[in-house]
């Protein structure tokens, strides 16, 4: 059995943390058997490498490795991919294919983003390591396979179990045994080791002196989040090697390639937020909604009063206070016009317009408020009865002339027309 050591330098691992030395061993130790592997992880950590190292070490060596992104196969053609497909099974079948599972026979497929596979494959799937049988898309002949699966996933399977997007009996067969890689910023020994190694391949393979960097740019480096794991780290190597002049890296310039450096926002975890997030988020929601409501209703009250007394210097002067509640005292800007209520007494029923930035008005301009325009009644009058009330004023201003209330409304002669058929007037 080869050491930990030897097989970090056949497959080109870097890095000397526990946690990736530990996941090292336990596929050396499943490579001999036929045990089924799930590989678990973030994104970037380089999970791929552990199936590799299972493959090469088992008695399958010799036979077919075939890696296949389930993530990057539509869902419409990916049983015909891993199980091969007859003639004439559907639309585009002019010859019979043969699928990964039959090609690999003898050998090792890997599985990448498992938990990406529609649930009808998870069927045909878990048949196949069940009993090694599959059938081809259009075919009712069942066909043998002796192929050892290695899946790998960064999704946390636990909770797409629960919401009913991956079978439980198929994530049991597949995860035998559990190899779960550490995330990057959980090696914190490894990071600096790790960019040091690809600012030097880069600096061989574009021809140009290694980049290094300085004591406080390591510092950042170390402690920086790495979302993106080993390959976010490799992407930042690369366009410092190809875009900066000096070679000497100070951490100013590693703060350039880092463009969330500093970003103190609560990290979802698990990729979804706790309950406790989303009660708190709608307790705001609501909070906000209430006392916009309240000031509405505040406004609609001044409003009302302001039409039944016909004074709006009496109504500001004993509702002074809750006018400053309402309207804030910081705007700068010329006041909009306030259109005021009709008086319901003026026979004409015209529609008086209270100026707040140009002439004579009884509302105080020092005092910076301005009103929007608002008709209220009662809270529990509805936009029907005001509707309502609204058609019967024009109709009666106009003599029942019907075009010269809907133009006085504002509306087409056909709405009018059919809202006097609605309300049966």
């Amino acid at each position: 059995m080869e050491s930990v050591q030897a097989i970090k330098q056949r497959f080109g691992i870097i890095g000397n943390n526990q946690k990736l030395n530990r996941a090292i061993e336990k596929a050396i130790q499943v490579a001999p058997t036929d045990i089924s592997v799930l590989v678990t992880g973030e994104s970037g950590v380089g999970k791929e490498s552990i199936p590799k190292i299972i493959h090469a070490l088992s008695h399958r060596k010799h036979g077919k490795y075939i890696a296949v992104n389930c993530g990057a196969i539509p869902e419409g053609t990916i049983d015909s991919e891993l199980f091969g497909h007859e003639k004439g099974s559907f639309t585009g079948a002019t010859t019979t294919r043969s699928g990964y599972f039959e090609v690999a026979d003898g050998g090792t497929i890997f599985l990448d983003e498992v938990g990406e596979l529609p649930l009808p494959t998870q069927v045909r799937l878990l048949r196949v390591l069940e009993n090694g049988e599959f059938l081809k898309v259009g075919s009712s002949k069942s066909q043998k396979t002796d192929v050892r699966i290695v899946a790998a996933t960064n999704a946390n399977m636990g909770d797409a179990i629960k919401a009913g997007k991956f079978r439980e009996d198929l994530y049991y067969r597949l995860s035998t045994v559990d190899i779960h890689l550490p995330p990057l910023r959980d090696r914190e020994e490894d990071i600096h080791l790790l960019f040091r190694k690809f600012a030097a391949d880069f600096a061989q393979k574009y021809k140009m002196p290694t980049i290094k960097l300085d004591d406080q740019a390591v510092l950042i480096l170390l402690k920086y989040h790495w979302a993106g794991n080993i390959r976010q780290l490799r992407n930042v190597a690369e366009q410092i090697s190809v875009l900066e002049q000096n070679r000497e890296i100070n951490a100013d310039t590693l703060r350039h390639y880092l463009p969330d450096l500093g970003n103190n926002l609560p990290a979802v975890i698990n990729g979804k937020k706790s309950e406790s997030d989303f009660g708190n988020e709608r307790e705001i929601l609501y909070k906000v909604l209430f006392d916009m409501q309240r000031d509405v209703n505040d406004l609609k009250k001044l409003t009302l009063e302001l039409l039944n007394t016909g004074s709006s210097e009496k109504v500001q002067k004993e509702h002074s206070n809750l006018i400053k509640k309402i309207y804030t005292e910081e705007e700068d800007d010329a006041f909009e016009e306030l259109t005021a209520i009709a008086d319901e007494n003026d026979e004409n029923n015209e529609v008086e317009v209270i100026s707040t930035n140009k002439g004579p008005s009884t509302i105080d301009t020092q005092d910076k408020y301005h009103f929007a325009q608002e008709i209220h009644e009662e809270e529990k009058l509805s936009i029907k009865d005001k509707e309502l009330e609204l058609i019967k004023k024009a109709l009666e201003k106009n003599n029942g002339k019907r075009k010269a209330a809907a133009d006085e409304l504002g509306v087409s002669e056909r709405t009018l027309y059919r809202k006097i058929k609605q309300f049966d007037l």
